[in-house]
């Protein structure tokens, strides 16, 4: 829709849809939209934030060539996700339009206020349907699945009876809020494992002053954040190349999320130390009823203490916070720490759907019947697999 006939049906407060690029977008009165957003949807997701999405595109997408589609209820803005279109599709050569992630942001879901879910994938289907370019199928990446938003794209899809399939699914590890954080440790980690981590506590308090510390505040942030690429530079992902320090884009993306986070008071920041040294350091970024975990350092030199366990357990104190429901680990799936500790599970996937008319439609159809195949054979594999290791 043009920007003329958008504000025409925003002034009439009907529902009003716009696809951009996202230099275009982000002016101030644009970002208080987005802000206003953020603090009424059905699912939070701190990825797709102003304060986080924002830094990520200027260092990530330079070109700029990702488009934001943005759902409007007169002039509130009722839903936003980043759009880029891609001439592959894993190793096949299929032009399609996908929602736009980087590798530092896990979870792809977009932000849509509450009761709009509906509205959001119509809207967006029809965008896609009259324009869309030389893209075969749409790709969204990173959702939650079993949320109100996976929901609503399903029930959209089987409403138009358009073909869609969920071609990828993985769980990892979520702290769910419903008991005290002592009981939680006590029903997810064995006795001879927390005997054993007790051990390690006392013995790395010897070695000097072991102090934890949980802050909210600006104060000191910028000595903060050095430290910490420092403390994960330092670590196996410095020596890989794949620390946030190793890139200026990677460090510029956390140091201004971080602090966008402090100014709206959407961060919380742990550490232990020894002697006033980081032994281990935690990023939460905090989006009411939602947490989002989403970095933690730890001094390799101590590595027989398990600091960062030490602190994972500290961190289980948000199960005290009245207004966070859950955490995500943001963890890679079966992580070995963090499993061990959370034993709640996110679902996130990812869904391929049709767009365009006829002919593009019949054409994604018979590939998506062979991907979905090909799931299907794999999903069985790794049962065999699951089975046979029980069995044995």
């Amino acid at each position: 829709m043009a920007t003329r006939a958008l504000d025409a049906a925003n002034r009439a407060g009907a529902i009003g849809r716009r696809l951009s690029g996202w230099r275009e977008t982000f002016d101030r009165g644009f970002v208080a939209a987005w802000n206003d957003l953020a603090g009424n949807v059905s699912e939070p997701n701190i990825f797709g934030e102003s304060w986080f999405l924002r830094p990520a595109l200027e260092q990530f997408d330079t070109s700029g060539q990702v488009q934001i589609f943005t759902l409007w209820d007169g002039d509130q803005l009722c839903g936003l996700m980043p759009l880029s279109t891609h001439q592959r599709y894993g190793r096949w050569p299929l032009p399609h339009v996908q929602n736009w992630l980087h590798h530092n942001a896990f979870l792809g879901t977009p932000l849509i206020r509450t009761g709009y879910a509906d509205n959001f994938w119509r809207e967006l289907f029809a965008v896609l349907d009259t324009k869309p370019g030389q893209s075969l199928f749409l790709h969204v990446n990173g959702i939650t699945i079993g949320g109100e938003i996976a929901n609503s794209l399903e029930d959209q899809c089987a409403n138009q009876r358009r073909n869609y399939g969920l071609v990828h699914q993985t769980d990892r590890a979520l702290l769910e809020n419903g008991v005290s954080p002592q009981l939680y440790y006590e029903m997810a980690v064995r006795p001879k494992k927390r005997k054993e981590l007790r051990r390690q506590k006392n013995r790395l308090a010897e070695v000097g002053g072991l102090t934890f510390a949980r802050d909210a505040s600006e104060v000191g942030l910028a000595e903060w954040i050095g430290e910490f690429l420092d403390l994960e530079n330092r670590g196996w992902k410095g020596r890989n190349g794949s620390a946030l320090a190793s890139f200026e884009s990677t460090r510029a993306l956390f140091t201004e999320s971080v602090i966008g986070a402090a100014t709206l008071g959407k961060l919380e920041r742990l550490d232990l130390r020894l002697d006033g040294k980081p032994m281990a350091m935690l990023v939460n970024f905090i989006s009411a009823p939602g947490c989002f975990s989403f970095k933690t350092a730890f001094d390799e030199d101590f590595a027989r203490f398990s600091p960062g366990v030490l602190l994972q357990i500290e961190n289980l104190a948000l199960l005290d916070n009245p207004e966070i429901m859950w955490c995500d680990s943001c963890a890679a799936p079966g992580h070995p720490m963090i499993d061990s500790i959370w034993t709640g599970r996110r679902s996130i996937g990812r869904y391929s759907i049709a767009i365009g008319g006829f002919g593009r439609r019949s054409v994604f159809g018979a590939f998506l019947k062979a991907e979905l195949a090909r799931v299907a054979g794999r999903t069985a594999g790794e049962e065999q697999k699951t089975l046979a290791g029980e069995v044995s």
